[in-house]
């Protein structure tokens, strides 16, 4: 057995907690039972992947406790709103639902309000919902998630907020149960936490220090889930580059992809987010050899100015990035590449900034995410001088939004006529006579077919394309 250096969570407090979810669900067996109306949830996620993977456990455990989910608000018993605070705009999407809440309280005072993760890590949030919105029931951290059934129990019973926030630098809890609303496609968290420190970004603060799952634990869910029948499996965590550090073994993050790739029924692999700094020519070249792993990196370089990324603390030069970028192409043709992008960092000039257009022109991004730069409290960032006003900030990130899109068109372009394998997902939002899925390398593909295709893996020859997506006829 593998080794970790923090200590486990005691094994009496985890069947603890399976004992009251099994109590929570013949209470709601009995209430069913009593007026023919099943208890049922509604689970708001803000924010990043991780979050999403979060509530899939939020949700599992709901499931466990006899609860069902519904898709709409007013048919709540339980809301859960699983918050972020990488951007501001998390922050004001978080009071903004809170607030919405609040008359749904009055209609149905049983209503358990609950607030959790990033955001409930940060001392002037929770002071903001126990000031303010004293109609929320719950609040709890990214920390003890692994207690929601206790403190859902609990908070049946309390008059005022019930405020669970463990001050602890995070451990790994394994077992917990999961609801995965894609059958085909699932996340898997393979390390929680962060040791970078950039000086923009407050995950570290509230996400813990990097603490990797042990390699049988990760095997033995995946397994089970291609056991289940999905296909296509994303590895994730803040900093995947940097797995197995905190292990007491020698393995690295190449070595689990090639685990993975072994196992059977999987199809697909992915992962995100991989720090430049981190990115290792093992990993490449497993990337290379390990024929499950799609053609696809997601590589963040935040900006193109040395300047500004020796004050975002991101450890590496554009020079550096670009050298990186350009082995990977060499190791990896055909590859899609796609990017993280910060506009508006404080002190960045108009010169720094046509660095970072520069970076988009030579990589020739697949896809960038962009965000305008926003105060986070408790950042290095938020006490710079020079903070760039807003018209400047939207200026430059209107421009960046224009490149990227003729960039993407212009990769995109060359997929005319290619014949692509695409995991199909369901069927298309805006036809609903077509489906959808995607490519190896992430292209959103659209196209016509007859029959059951969900979850299947097809041949689709690309006929017409766009910035963001293709269109296709499936082949026969």
């Amino acid at each position: 057995m593998s080794e970790r250096k923090e200590i486990k969570i005691d094994k009496a407090e985890l069947d603890r907690q399976k004992e009251i979810m099994l109590r929570l669900k013949e209470n709601n067996s009995m209430e069913y039972q009593k007026n023919g109306k099943h208890k049922r949830y509604f689970v708001i996620t803000l924010g990043c992947q991780q979050n999403v993977s979060d509530s899939e456990k939020i949700m599992g455990m709901l499931d466990e406790m006899g609860y069902e989910k519904t898709e709409e608000r007013e048919e709540a018993d339980v809301v859960v709103i699983n918050t972020c605070c990488v951007r501001e705009n998390a922050e004001l999407k978080l009071f903004g639902n809170i607030g919405a809440f609040k008359q749904l309280k009055i209609d149905n005072p049983g209503l358990l309000l609950c607030v959790c993760g990033c955001m409930m890590e940060q001392e002037h949030a929770v002071a903001t919902i126990k000031k303010k919105y004293k109609h929320v029931d719950l609040v709890f951290g990214t920390h003890n998630l692994y207690r929601f059934p206790e403190l859902i129990e609990r908070s049946m019973n309390e008059k005022y907020t019930l405020i669970d926030i463990m001050n602890t630098e995070g451990f790994i809890v394994e077992d917990i149960p999961v609801r995965r609303e894609d059958k085909f496609k699932a996340w898997v968290t393979i390390m929680y936490g962060c040791n970078n420190f950039c000086s923009y970004c407050i995950v570290p603060h509230v996400r813990g220090r990097e603490r990797s799952r042990l390699p049988e634990d990760i095997v033995s869910e995946i397994k089970q889930l291609a056991a289940d029948g999905c296909k296509e499996i994303t590895l994730l965590g803040q900093n995947v580059n940097s797995y197995g550090k905190d292990l007491k073994l020698e393995m690295d993050f190449a070595d689990l992809i090639k685990i993975v790739n072994e196992i059977e029924g999987v199809e697909r692999i992915r992962f995100m987010t991989s720090h430049p700094k981190d990115i290792s020519d093992k990993l490449i070249q497993t990337m290379s050899e390990c024929k499950k792993v799609c053609e696809q990196l997601h590589l963040p370089f935040q900006a193109g100015s040395n300047k500004v990324l020796k004050a975002m603390n991101r450890k590496y030069t554009k020079e550096e990035y670009l050298e990186k970028i350009e082995k990977v192409k060499r190791v990896l043709p055909g590859v899609a590449l796609s990017t993280d992008v910060i506009v508006g960092f404080p002190g960045e000039t108009d010169e720094d900034f046509e660095e970072t257009l520069d970076v988009i022109s030579k990589v020739e991004f697949d896809q960038s995410f962009m965000f305008i730069y926003s105060k986070r409290s408790g950042t290095p960032a938020a006490e710079m001088e020079n903070q760039i006003n807003e018209e400047q900030k939207h200026r430059n990130f209107e421009r960046l939004k224009k490149l990227q899109a003729d960039v993407s068109k212009k990769v995109n372009d060359d997929y005319l006529n290619r014949i692509v394998e695409v995991l199909v997902e369901g069927p298309s939002k805006n036809d609903a006579s077509k489906f959808t899925g995607r490519s190896r390398t992430g292209k959103v593909v659209n196209f016509s077919g007859q029959g059951e295709l969900i979850g299947q893996l097809v041949n689709v020859r690309i006929t017409e394309v766009f910035s963001w997506f293709l269109n296709g006829e499936m082949e026969a």
